[in-house]
């Protein structure tokens, strides 16, 4: 099984396993996946047919007019009414009132507002476009340097995205959303004027006005309406979902993000995660520093305050509460050590990854052999990550594995410091049952890291860490 981080599981981990309990295959990179679908509940899911991902799959299946997609199409096509109405309202309010107001400067602002009421439209519009295409369309706006609506609005005002907004509002509430109200309208009742046509015809003794110049009103006309209404109710609900998806193909292509902002979306993403790692790589410094310059150095001069009072008082009850007292705050002791330890160790610091390694390695119940070949130190963040990795695999190791003997290896490769952490237990490690591996995965994925776990029945278990690491001190 593997653990691939996520987004990394591609084709290249799948392999076909046959599923004697539903006779089905499924994809054995996709269920070892943290966060990924279990083998089982994935052959459950298999075993009805998938459903289409967009309409024009849904259009090239049999079962297309017994699904929801027309009905979606048709939905898509009618509620384009509210937003472009109330676009049309807002938009024209605000350019005839801005307009006549620009001379004496209060209809500026009106002006400005009107050049942006393209964005609250176009997150209606993607919003909504959900219901004909089921992949979300991103945001393409990029997040203000600074706060306030100054920051905001010299952003947005910027912005290409802002641009193209516009210009698809300036043409939904003007061309768009009349259009897909005529073509629902149309592609609804025209198919049920006709299919009841004999109502008015046979109960009413009446007629049936389609159009203007076009009536139904014999009985012959009312029987042939039916079929006829029958087929195109068929056509109908091929044309609908066409159209609809035509149209959000064209809100996608003006709306969603080009390439160029998502790629500048993903370095903001990961610039903010870098300062978040280094926020807390920084927090946690200041804790270890808090606990050790202060509560540790009381907990000494308590315990030597309590040998002096011990020495001080004669034998009897209260030298033995004294002494049970200094007992006690060594016990203390001891364990704020090892709490501050386990925050970052003072030898990770001093010396780098591999001694520390070697002490962790010392305290493991389980004999574990350390060969780390590293050229120099390692930049703070990959080593400290390396480390808690290190500590976490030897920790279910000796928790779980049943092993005799562990072994820690690893170094650079190509700019990537690899770690593999093998022991001769039992195997059957499983990230999904709460074995710690799930919370190391993502420790190292803050980093942009790999994990990848090997632990077949029998074992061995071998735990492989791939952190990239472009440079290296002296």
């Amino acid at each position: 099984m593997k653990i691939i981080e996520p987004g990394r599981a591609g084709p290249e981990h799948w392999s076909e396993i046959a599923d004697p309990g539903y006779g089905l295959h499924y994809p054995e990179g996709r269920a070892g996946m943290v966060g990924g679908d279990r083998p089982r509940s994935y052959a459950r899911r298999m075993v009805s047919v998938p459903p289409s991902r967009t309409a024009w799959q849904a259009m090239s299946e049999r079962r297309f007019l017994l699904s929801g997609w027309p009905w979606r199409g048709a939905a898509y096509l009618a509620t384009a009414a509210v937003p472009g109405s109330v676009g049309l309202t807002v938009i024209g309010a605000l350019i005839t009132v801005g307009g006549v107001l620009s001379t004496v400067l209060i209809g500026i602002p009106m002006l400005l507002a009107a050049g942006l009421a393209g964005v609250p439209l176009a997150s209606a519009e993607r919003w909504r476009m959900r219901l004909i295409d089921p992949e979300p369309a991103p945001d393409p706006h990029r997040v203000p340097d600074r706060p306030g609506p100054v920051a905001w609005l010299r952003t947005r005002f910027r912005e290409p995205a802002t641009r193209r907004e516009l210009a698809y509002t300036l043409l939904f509430v003007t061309v768009l959303w009349p259009l897909d109200l005529g073509v629902a309208v149309i592609g609804i009742c025209l198919p049920l004027a006709l299919l009841s046509a004999p109502i008015p015809v046979f109960v009413a003794g009446g007629h049936r006005e389609l159009w203007p110049g076009a009536t139904i009103s014999t009985a012959a006309q009312a029987l042939a309406a039916v079929p006829a209404g029958l087929v195109l109710l068929v056509v109908a609900a091929y044309l609908l979902t066409g159209f609809a998806a035509a149209r959000a193909w064209l809100a996608r292509a003006l709306l969603a993000p080009r390439e160029d902002e998502l790629i500048h979306k993903l370095a903001e993403v990961t610039r903010s995660r870098e300062r978040l790692v280094r926020a807390f790589e920084a927090e946690r410094r200041r804790i270890e520093r808090d606990l050790h310059d202060g509560a540790q150095q009381r907990l000494v001069a308590l315990s030597m305050s309590l040998g002096l009072a011990r020495l001080d008082l004669p034998p009897g009850p209260a030298a033995d509460q004294v002494a049970h007292a200094q007992e006690q705050a060594a016990q203390a002791l001891t364990e704020l050590r090892e709490l501050i330890h386990g925050i970052h160790p003072q030898i990770l610091t001093d010396r780098g990854l591999p001694p520390a390694a070697l002490d962790v390695a010392s305290r493991s119940p389980v004999p574990v052999e350390v060969a780390l070949a590293l050229p120099g130190r390692l930049p703070r963040t990959i080593e400290t990550t390396a480390y808690f990795a290190v500590c976490e695999a030897l920790a279910n190791v000796a928790k779980h594995s049943g092993a005799s003997r562990a072994w820690v290896t690893g170094g650079l490769v190509d700019g990537v410091l690899v770690i593999e952490i093998r022991d001769n237990g039992v195997g059957g490690a499983d990230a999904e049952r709460g074995s710690g591996l799930t919370g190391l995965t993502d420790r190292v994925t803050l980093v942009d890291g790999a994990v990848t776990l090997s632990s077949p029945a029998g074992g061995p278990t071998v735990v492989k860490v791939e952190l990239p690491c472009p440079q290296t001190g002296p």
